[in-house]
């Protein structure tokens, strides 16, 4: 992923926790925060209670394959992070797509031809 696409700087993660929105499904919680540059960033967190270093690194990939194939179904020009919950680890993929569409849903971050 383009280091231009993602949230790195612990103040950007602080902000958007301060001031963004967040919803909640299951294994995900998802915060956002309308940026300025016009096109949406991804922060992914991933704490070590979920388990060990493969473990961890498997719910970063997924959540990062999540947000690249909706991607297209957002809308542009916000800061996305998504926390991972110790339900992740062990969740399918399919109920953690899900579970992601339905924090963009509340969060009302889809379009709406998508």
């Amino acid at each position: 992923m383009d280091a231009r696409v993602t949230v790195k700087q612990n103040g950007d993660f602080r902000r958007i926790y301060r001031r963004g929105r967040s919803a909640v499904a299951g294994g995900v919680v998802v915060y956002c925060l309308k940026n300025r540059q016009g096109m949406s960033r991804l922060g992914v967190t991933v704490s070590t209670k979920l388990g060990h270093a493969v473990v961890r690194n498997r719910v970063r990939r997924r959540f990062r394959e999540l947000y690249r194939l909706h991607k297209g179904d957002m809308l542009p020009g916000y800061d996305i992070i998504m926390v991972a919950r110790v339900r992740a680890a062990e969740l399918p993929y399919a109920k953690l797509e899900k579970q992601y569409l339905r924090c963009l849903s509340q969060l009302e971050l889809l379009r709406e031809d998508a």
